[in-house]
């Protein structure tokens, strides 16, 4: 009985990584004309820069300091 029910599992989880991998055969290279919708802004993972601002303005206020984000230095002056 317990090997039964091992082997319907292995037949589950074989069937189950064959399904999974399928997934990755249908994947083909962007074609030129579909390059310029992947460009727009809309896609970028960084979104709207005045969003971006405004996030980073929030989280300076909330952590109350400035900079770190961009320009390094120690604070001596010597930059």
């Amino acid at each position: 009985m317990k090997t039964a029910i091992k082997k319907l599992a292995r037949v589950a989880a074989l069937c189950s990584a064959l399904t999974a991998l399928s997934g990755c055969a249908s994947i083909s290279t962007v074609q030129p004309w579909e390059k310029g919708t992947l460009a727009r802004p809309e896609m970028t993972f960084g979104g709207d820069k005045l969003e971006a601002r405004f996030n980073e303005h929030i989280y300076t206020s909330r952590e109350a300091a400035s900079g770190g984000s961009s320009v390094g230095g120690g604070g001596c002056g010597c930059n």
